[in-house]
Order: C-alpha cells, then structure tokens, then sequence
C-alpha cells in the first residue's frame, strides 16, 4: 500500500484542502464539468427530484424563482428551487437564508431539509450541515445520495474513516455507484493512502467511463504517482484535440498546487518573504 512520505504529504496540503471542497462538490449535485474545478456542485446527489426541472444553466432561471418564491415564501418547491438556484449561481448565504425560512416554515419536509443541509455544506458550515442532513432521511429509510453528502461533509471535517462508513452503506443501497465510488476514492487521496484511492477510482471509472470528473479524479491521483504520461492518456482519451489540450492543462494546473508549495516552502526555507 502506498502512502506519501511525511514531508510530502505536508506539500500536498494546499492540493489536498482543494480536493477536500471537490469531494463535497460530488455529492452535493449541479453542473460543473469536472469535480476537481470548483467547490460548487456537481452529480445532484442530494434532493434529485426537485432539481431535475432546474435549467442546465441556473442564473437564466434564477429571476424566475426568484418572482416564484416572493409570491409565496413558504412554497417548500419554490423556496427550494430559488435556494438551489442561488447557490449553483454562488449565492451561498443567501441560499441559506432562504432555506432555512422554508425549514422553519415547513418543518419535517425532507426535501427543504436536504436543500438547507447542501446549501449549508456549500457555504462551509460543516458540522450543522451534517446535523441536518441526518434529519432529512432516517436510518429506516436511507438515501444513498444524502449518505454519500454525509460522508463528503465528514471529510471535509477531517474525519475521514467515519465519512467511509457512510460511502459503504450507501453503496450497500446502490452497489458499485460511480459517484459514491468517487467521493470514496477522494476521501482515501484526502487520507493521502494514493493506492487505495486508484483502486476505487478506477472501480468508479470502470462504472462510468464517460463521467468526466471521476477520470480528472483518477488522473490526478496517477500524477500525484509519478505516472503522468499515463494521466494525461487518461484526461484526452476519445476528445477531439482542442478539448484534450485543454483537459491536460486543467490536469497540470491541478498538480501545480503541489509544486507551487513546494518551491514556496524552500522560499521560507532561505528566509524569503513570497506571501
């Protein structure tokens, strides 16, 4: 099993704090093309019914939840949709703001509070993210996707065995899941256990070849290996050529983070300011 030596996992730290908020963005669902692009969101892994009448691009609807909302305030589908709206558009608080009117107003409604509990995560309020999303479905009737947020939220805690947990029972409801696959692959390179993270992420590929994020993913873990030219066939497989170069880049701007702490800590090393 490779593990990354002490001081290197230390350099990895700005690198892994980014894939920490990606392995979030997995569970919590939206439209980024890759998971490794934003914290934002990604696969609609919580509250998929509400959403799926969501636009594929949320700021041209937003004006229209927006009215939809202000008509009646405690519509859970319409605060729903304004709040899932406002946070895919990077309105995080305000998301926030308006989910947690429609839990108070709505309250026991499982779908407003998976809303609120993803709006929280979003907006780095972890452990009362956590709390909330426990209430939005029971252990008498789970919801893979919210276990699988529940693990991405423990991860983003630093509490990585228990986010596993999570990931197992859900993939116990939905077997070999390329997105619960993922979100476990990630926890593993978060945990900085390289090979355990390949192998899973190669299980999600396998699943899903077509899913990009998960292929970025498995790419960045091979990089962080020291077998780019294998990455980067990974990252540009079946893509027409401006595409390709443009996911390579995407990949090497990503394993730049490691080098760029790199060179950063032998700066300070000499007694150079580089802040």
């Amino acid at each position: 099993m490779y593990r990354l030596p002490l001081k290197e996992g230390r350099l990895l730290r700005p690198l892994v704090a980014f894939l920490s908020s990606a392995a979030l963005a997995i569970s919590l669902g939206g439209c980024q093309t890759t998971a490794l692009s934003d914290a934002s969101d990604v696969t609609g892994a919580l509250g998929a019914k509400a959403e799926a009448s969501q636009s594929s691009d949320p700021r041209r609807d937003l004006n229209a939840y927006r009215d939809r909302y202000r008509a009646n305030p405690k519509d859970p589908a319409a605060a729903l949709q304004y709040g899932t709206a406002l946070r895919l558009t990077g309105e995080r608080s305000q998301a926030v703001a308006v989910l947690e009117q429609a839990a108070i107003a709505n309250p026991g409604n499982k779908a407003v509070l998976g809303g609120y509990g993803r709006a929280l995560a979003a907006n780095g309020n972890f452990q009362q993210a956590f709390d909330v999303l426990s209430q939005a479905h029971s252990p008498e009737d789970p919801d893979w996707r919210l276990l699988s947020a529940q693990g991405a939220v423990l991860d983003q805690m630093g509490r990585y065995e228990e986010a596993r947990q999570y990931y197992t029972n859900a993939l116990k409801i939905a077997p070999d899941e390329p997105s619960v696959l993922s979100n476990l692959g990630l926890s593993y390179l978060l945990s900085k256990d390289l090979a355990k993270a390949e192998e899973t992420l190669r299980r999600a590929h396998s699943r899903n070849e077509k899913d990009s994020r998960v292929c970025m993913n498995l790419a960045v873990v091979l990089g962080l290996e020291g077998r780019l030219p294998e990455a980067e066939s990974l990252v540009k497989a079946d893509l027409p050529p401006d595409d390709a170069a443009a996911r390579v880049a995407e990949l090497k701007q990503l394993l730049s983070k490691k080098e760029a702490s790199s060179e950063k800590s032998a700066d300070r090393a000499r007694g150079r300011a580089v802040d």
